[in-house]
Formats: structure tokens, C-alpha cells, sequence
């Protein structure tokens, strides 16, 4: 009878867990009850924290400045054969640099903005911008000044940096824009699917997740809208409320200096890492597939990295197990999909514990029974 072979691919437990560790410490607790098991780790993401070290490249770590403006390091991989940078925008206007005192007004994209201009003095030819895990709801307008962009309400002030003053945008002067890298290919990574404004925009649906209040929810929403009617953006476009609707201002310039939209593309995160990862052609002769992430609710399965292996699976006919810090009670999941909650403590013994608990389900005819390769040795 042949040992079981399992597929561990999650993405990471943001702020206790990279995607590699919890892989590591995943496998680690299934090899205790099931040491005869064929175990293939291959960590994930879904265009959110950790997406640009997975596709690859030679580190590269600069001061740059946080979503409040304060300086920081920061760092993105930079592949020199394919003149590519994979830019996690997290790295540097991310929600954990803000957590304590978050900025959901004036926070913006700038630091990234100085990632992207020192790939370009590099070499660089594309950016491979990761748009999850932003601590901003300013429409990219940071990184546009980043690059050289400069923005003013309509009596020809310059407006402050953030969402929160968009409403009141009246133009942006490119005369001192770094056109070289504002004219790059832009290839953004989403790891969701909602438009820029209204109910399921950008402000709405992600900026009270940031430190918005109510009121500030309809400020950052309204200056939002009046973004992309400046662009000649569609609001509803899917994927351009990702990262506090950051697509919209490189849409924009991009379209400006080509004519075109041929240089820029939204896509999701997690259909581009599960292909660069091989994942469809491992889980085809795997037995279980498991993954993993912080908190498991509906909106995993909009986009997300979740969602996207839930339709592999079934078309696979195999059984997705999902291991998560929190399961959204009455969460309603596909007949394929299992969800295991993780015990309260350390992480590296919660994922040890949750690989031990899978190997019991699995000696038990729980899990994977259904793949036509298990055949379990007790």
C-alpha cells in the first residue's frame, strides 16, 4: 500500500508566520504520526505580504518612508535577467508599520513609490507590483509622487498626501515626473476582485480595516470617485479597489504616456504564484492538498489565494483542507473544502499541533480517503 502524498501550500499567517514557515512547521507535525508520507512543501501567496520573495529574485533593501510618511527599510527582489523587480507593496506601505497608530486619511503609497524609482535606476523594464496588505486608501496617488507627479486642488495648492484629500484634486503637473519609470510595464497582482468605489469599493469594503470611521469611509470613497473621474478611470473595473484602489493612478499615467493600456494589466495574485509554483501539476497526483491563512471567512474565496484552490481542487477531485487562525462562525464552505481552527498558542506549535490533528484524520479515513493514490499504512 503506498504512503499517502500531501500537497502543503499555504499562504502566510501575517505578522506570526511567513508561508515557508508554516509549511515547515506543518510538515513537521504530520511527519510525527506519519512519517512514511510523501510531503511536498510549497508555500504561497496571493498578491498580498510575501508574494514578491516567492517569485523570486536577489533581495534589495532601502530606506524608503511608511504609509505615515516615517522612515523606514524596506525591500523587494530584483531579477536581473529578466530586468523584472517584484515589489511587494506591503513591504514598505503595509498595515503593520501603522498598526498602532493607523492613518487612514492621510496614509499613502509614497515609500513604495521610492522602491519602484530605485528598480528603474537599475534597469529595470517591468514591475511586478504585489497590491495586498496596504495601510492607504490614496489611489496610488503616492507613488505617482514618488515618481514626480504633483497634485493640487483646483485653486493650485498642493493637496496633502492620502485619500483623504482627493476629493478636492484639480489637477496633477507631471513637469518633473520621472517619465522612464512611470512608462515601465506594470503588471499588478491583486488578491481581490472589488471595483474602486461604492458598496464593495476599495473605501467601503477595506478602509475600516485600515482605521476608518464611518465618516472618514465616505471622505476617502468620495476622493476615490473624484480620482477617477479626473483618470477617466471606470470605478467598477474589478481589481481596481485593490490596495486602497492603487491601480487607478498607474492605469492612469500609464495610459497617458503609451496612449494604451498595452503596459499595464490587473491580475490575480494567486492564479500567477499558484502557475509559477507548478501547483496544478503536483496536486494532480497528490492525495489531500492543505493550505492555510490568519482568518477564514467569505472573503477567501473572492480572489484570494483560498477561492482559486477550492475551484483546483474540485475539478481535481481532490479534498482541500483549509487550516486557519479564525473560521468565521456559520461560514458556509464546498463539500470538498474542510476547515480546521487553530488551537490558541505559540504559532510554530498551533501549525505543528494542526499537522498533527490532519495525520489523525488521515489515518482515520477522514481525509483524502477519496484520491484515487491513498492508500494509507496505519
Amino acid at each position: 500500500m503506498s504512503a499517502p502524498r500531501i500537497l502543503l501550500c499555504p499562504d502566510s499567517f501575517k505578522g506570526t508566520a511567513s508561508a515557508s514557515e508554516a509549511a515547515r512547521f506543518l510538515a513537521t507535525g504530520l511527519r510525527e504520526y506519519l512519517p512514511q508520507a510523501e510531503i511536498i512543501e510549497s508555500p504561497l501567496a496571493d498578491g498580498g505580504e510575501g508574494t514578491a520573495e516567492l517569485l523570486g529574485g536577489a533581495p534589495i533593501t532601502l530606506p524608503t518612508t511608511t504609509a505615515a510618511g516615517r522612515l523606514t527599510e524596506a525591500t523587494y527582489y530584483w531579477d536581473e535577467s529578466s530586468a523584472t523587480a517584484h515589489i511587494d507593496l506591503a513591504a514598505a506601505s503595509g498595515l503593520p508599520a501603522v498598526s498602532e497608530d493607523p492613518v487612514p486619511l492621510r496614509g499613502d503609497t509614497y515609500g513604495t513609490g521610492v522602491l519602484i524609482a530605485d528598480a528603474h535606476s537599475r534597469g529595470a523594464r517591468r514591475i511586478v507590483l504585489c497590491l495586498g496588505g496596504s495601510a492607504s486608501t490614496d489611489g496610488g496617488t503616492g507613488i505617482l509622487v514618488a515618481l514626480g507627479a504633483q497634485l493640487h486642488d483646483e485653486r493650485g495648492y498642493p493637496l496633502p498626501p492620502g485619500g483623504g484629500s482627493l476629493g478636492r484634486l484639480g489637477q496633477i503637473t507631471l513637469d518633473h515626473l520621472n517619465v522612464g519609470a512611470a512608462a515601465l510595464d506594470w503588471e499588478l497582482l491583486t488578491d481581490v476582485t472589488n471595483p474602486a468605489t461604492g458598496p464593495r469599493g476599495a473605501a467601503h469594503v477595506f478602509a475600516p480595516q485600515k482605521g476608518a470611521s464611518p465618516e472618514e469611509v465616505e471622505v476617502l470613497d468620495a476622493g476615490i470617485a473624484r480620482l477617477c473621474e479626473f483618470c477617466e478611470v471606470d470605478p467598477q473595473a474589478p481589481g481596481l479597489g485593490a490596495a486602497g484602489a492603487t491601480p487607478v493612478g498607474i492605469v492612469w499615467v500609464s495610459r497617458l504616456l503609451h496612449g494604451d493600456d498595452s503596459h499595464v494589466s490587473v491580475r490575480p495574485g494567486a492564479a500567477t504564484v499558484i502557475h509559477a509554483q507548478g501547483i496544478a501539476e503536483t496536486m494532480a497526483t497528490s492525495d489531500l492538498v492543505v493550505t492555510g491563512e490568519g482568518s477564514l471567512d467569505e472573503q477567501s474565496f473572492g480572489g484570494k489565494l483560498i477561492g482559486q484552490l477550492a475551484e483546483m481542487t474540485k475539478a481535481e477531485g481532490r479534498e482541500l483542507l483549509v487550516v486557519a487562525g479564525r473560521v468565521a462562525p456559520g461560514l458556509e464552505l464546498p463539500s470538498h473544502v474542510h476547515a480546521l481552527e487553530l488551537p490558541s498558542g505559540e504559532v510554530q506549535w498551533q501549525l505543528e499541533e494542526a499537522g498533527r490533528a490532519i495525520a489523525e484524520r488521515i489515518l482515520a479515513g477522514g481525509l483524502g480517503a477519496s484520491s484515487p493514490h491513498a492508500q494509507v499504512e496505519d
